[in-house]
């Protein structure tokens, strides 16, 4: 699947950081994780700090999927809000997807300082803002409701939103737990540290056949190489809906704008990253070189060479939808692109185990909070691995 158009950001900013060697031998090891974006390089770290023998091989130079064309806003709040999410799944369940997506924040910043990646991690504000009156009921109740359950969280009124942020809006509720990252940087820095710790890495390998046998698997590669591996982890995003029987995401069409460098960010932008009520929300942040990024105008995927083909109305869109909200803000367009992702009917991942794939364990960070899930997908895999008890899977788990 063609996951992005052709300039995404992050890509061409950083460049290839770094390429690893193409497969042509027989190799064999504990864990083979297929995916090196940044879900596969979260995994394989914990995999090697817990001591397993691991491979990641990746289609493309690794972290050149979805990894780069992600706007990389790392939020607790999932695409379905807590108060709706309470009575879908039971109010266990929602604390926890919660609360595991806030924590994983820190955790990342704990990574970041550890492997001192210089990756742009920084802790922001989040404020998600009523786009129209009629919103500030709804997002009353998900206030409350985010309140009662001990997040730290602040009701800004119209008067405080344009006296602190310079917004114009009736409401927005202000959490503190959030932060920005270059995931596609970040992603390098983990494949580094852990290659150095043992991890082997292959790219543009794809996978001919795989034979899932009674003690492990075996994978044939397109140039014929063959992994035998115990586990196999598939960390593969919106790709992996191709290969599996069931319908589990909806996948979009979604696009971002980023401007010019500016001389100097307002203070009141600098330190927030910004999303809204609407369907499509739209979001926006800065990045480490003072350029802004706007996203959101999704569309229902249908392929590739129409994704692309809007690209360029919906650069109009996103630009426009900035000056309204920041008007005194000097706003040039440098980039625009445009990439697919997914949606599932709950806005939680899949992790875990399926029935048609023996031996092996999917980690499918779907939605707005991909990378927040993979931390939490990458620790809960270990532990099952490990032999421990891993109950928070039930939430994530296929044929929930």
């Amino acid at each position: 699947m063609d996951v992005h158009s052709q300039e995404p950001f992050w890509l061409l900013k950083n460049g290839l950081l770094h390429t690893y060697p193409s497969l042509r031998q027989p190799i064999s090891c504990d864990v083979l994780i297929v995916g090196g974006g940044i879900t596969g390089s979260l995994m394989a770290h914990s995999l090697v700090q817990a001591g397993f023998d691991t491979v990641v091989i990746d289609k493309r130079d690794v972290a050149t999927g979805s990894t780069s064309a992600s706007t990389a806003m790392l939020q607790y709040e999932i695409d379905t809000a807590l108060h709706k999410l309470i009575p879908m799944i039971g109010e266990e369940g929602a604390l926890r997807a919660y609360e595991s997506c806030r924590d994983a924040i820190g955790k990342i910043d704990q990574l970041v300082k550890k492997l001192k990646s210089r990756s742009g991690f920084k802790p922001k504000k989040s404020i998600y803002l009523a786009a129209i009156p009629d919103d500030e009921e709804f997002l009353r109740k998900e206030y409350e409701s985010r309140r009662k359950h001990g997040f730290k969280v602040e009701w800004l009124n119209r008067a405080s939103l344009r006296k602190r942020f310079g917004l114009a809006a009736v409401a927005a509720i202000c959490s503190s737990d959030a932060a920005e990252i270059d995931a596609y940087h970040f992603a390098h820095d983990l494949l580094r540290a852990s290659v150095a710790k043992g991890l082997r890495v292959f790219d543009h390998v794809e996978i001919k056949a795989t034979d899932y046998e009674p003690n492990g698997v075996r994978v044939l590669t397109t140039d014929l190489a063959l992994i035998e591996t115990r586990k196999v982890v598939y960390c593969t995003g919106y790709e992996a809906q191709e290969m599996l029987p069931e319908k589990v995401v909806k996948l979009k069409s979604t696009f971002a704008v980023v401007s010019e460098p500016l001389p100097e960010l307002p203070p009141e932008l600098r330190s927030v990253l910004l999303w809204d009520t609407q369907s499509p929300y739209l979001y926006l942040r800065t990045t480490d070189d003072n350029r802004v990024l706007v996203g959101g105008g999704d569309e229902p995927f249908k392929n590739a060479l129409l994704r692309d083909k809007l690209i360029d109305r919906k650069r109009e869109m996103l630009t426009e939808k900035v000056r309204q909200l920041y008007p005194d803000l000097p706003f040039i367009p440098d980039l625009a692109w445009a990439g697919t992702f997914g949606e599932t009917k709950d806005g939680l991942p899949y992790i875990g185990e399926h029935p048609a794939f023996p031996h092996s364990y999917f980690a499918l960070g779907f939605g707005g909070n991909g990378i927040t899930f993979s931390v939490t997908a990458a620790e809960l895999i270990r532990d099952v691995l490990q032999g421990k008890k891993a109950d928070e899977l039930q939430w994530y788990r296929f044929g929930r």
